[in-house]
């Protein structure tokens, strides 16, 4: 085993929100490979431990390693009590450390609850990640009924009382990391790493998070070069769930490791990190594909014809100037793309689902003092790029549900609902719909 070397420096960048992102730039090698670990052990702490200093050493002999500890937890801001970080959030939250460690377009390695935001940015940003290997990872953790593999709700229940009342110790490992079930050494650094790395509330909230993230529906919009690789044995986290991941991401290929250890670090690696250092820099260059996820937004002015009667030409005309005045004030103000105008309306693009919900109910509240009543859609999904337009199924999914929103409302694809999960916004169950020219059912819901 490797002797374990000091820590590198730890470094801050600020987003443009003002929480400050530790982050760790290690190596210097041909490829820039981004690890979204898991929130067990910070940054700083992590080096401690022979195991893993070796694991990340071995990522940075033939790479230049980017590590980071995400909003809330370890060197990074903390949270408010019981909030934890959105996946947009930690999506944006990596692209800031891209910018500040000057990666251009990186390799993003993924372990455990780190998957779901590297998978929405690799759909989200092809032209930023070159390649992306998935391990032990998920798209959903919880069961459903189309989903039997994920963890049923009486083991969440275990889970969060066990986190209640023995976080800090070392009563996790059998279940994570079960190699080292009777290594005492290893278990007083799991302990102490534990419990410096994030309290025990905030381990609770974000454990919950992880039972709520679902990003199924992104899985068929990745086209970067893509590795799953899980553990057979995983008690944690079921193999199931990394075979799932594979069948849905298009070209993408799957490795089962032998061993039950979840933690990325524990048991044989040898194997799996000379995999890794082959994909990462084997794989062939790609173009930044015209195809991305994006979270697609329709406005539009109820009974515009009736109003414009109502008012004449021209005070209509002044009411729709400041209705579009108002629109792009706040997709400027929300981070949204305006891509076209429909008359009375707008088609719009987000990179982040809440962020969309948002404006549109900054727009649909604005336009009431202007005398209109606006309804909205807003949907995620796969769009074409064709130039400064969009094109495909996810723009006609948007416009759909936005056709099915009643007067000042915001009308979202259970698709949104569920990438938004971790933000304040409530939903209210509209059912299951049929959208026009759409194949199958669609569950929607309302902004409450």
């Amino acid at each position: 085993m490797w002797p374990v070397e000091a820590a590198p420096e730890t470094r801050y960048v600020k987003t443009p929100d003002g929480v400050h992102i530790a982050y760790q730039v290690v190596g210097n090698g041909p490829v820039d490979v981004v690890f979204a670990s898991e929130w067990w052990f910070h940054l700083d702490v992590q080096w401690e431990d022979a195991r893993v200093s070796r694991f990340l050493r071995r990522l940075a002999a033939f790479s230049r390693l980017v590590l980071f500890d995400t909003r809330g937890f370890g060197l990074s801001d903390p949270l408010p009590s019981r909030e934890v970080p959105t996946l947009e959030q930690t999506m944006a939250d990596i692209l800031a450390v891209m910018e500040a460690a000057s990666v251009g377009r990186a390799a993003v390695l993924a372990a455990g609850d780190g998957a779901p935001a590297s998978i929405l940015l690799a759909a989200t940003h092809p032209e930023r990640v070159r390649a992306l290997a998935l391990l032990n990872g998920f798209a959903r953790l919880s069961a459903a009924d189309d989903y039997p593999d994920g963890m049923p709700d009486e083991a969440q229940a275990l889970v969060l009382a066990s986190l209640d009342e023995r976080w800090g110790t070392a009563d996790a490992i059998p279940l994570v990391a079960p190699s080292l079930a009777q290594d005492l050494q290893f278990q007083e650094f799991f302990a102490r790493a534990a419990r410096q790395s994030i309290s025990r509330g905030a381990a609770m909230a974000l454990t919950r998070h992880n039972f709520e993230m679902d990003v199924r529906d992104v899985l068929g919009a990745i086209t970067v070069p893509t590795a799953v690789y899980h553990r057979a044995g995983d008690l944690y986290v079921n193999c199931a769930l990394g075979r799932y991941l594979a069948e849905r991401i298009s070209g993408a290929r799957y490795t089962e490791l032998e061993g039950a250890d979840h933690m990325w670090w524990a048991g044989e690696t040898d194997d799996l990190l000379d995999s890794i250092q082959e994909f990462f820099t084997g794989a062939p260059p790609t173009r930044a594909s015209e195809r991305v996820l994006a979270t697609i937004l329709f406005t539009d002015i109820v009974d515009s014809t009736g109003a414009a009667a109502s008012m004449g030409d021209r005070r209509w005309r002044e009411v729709l100037d400041s209705h579009d005045e108002l629109v792009r004030r706040q997709l400027s103000r929300f981070g949204g793309r305006e891509v076209k105008t429909t008359g009375d309306g707008f088609l719009a693009l987000f990179d982040a689902p809440s962020q969309a919900v948002r404006c549109a109910e900054a727009v649909v509240a604005g336009a009431r003092p202007l005398g209109l009543s606006v309804r909205a859609g807003v949907h995620s999904g796969e769009v074409e790029r064709r130039g400064e337009d969009v094109g495909g199924v996810g723009v006609h999914i948007g416009q759909r549900v936005a056709a099915l929103a009643g007067p000042d409302e915001v009308l979202v694809s259970s698709t949104v609902k569920d990438l938004a999960a971790g933000s304040d916004i409530a939903f209210e169950d509209r059912g299951v719909q049929s959208l026009k020219g759409i194949p199958g059912e669609w569950r929607l819901f309302a902004v409450a």
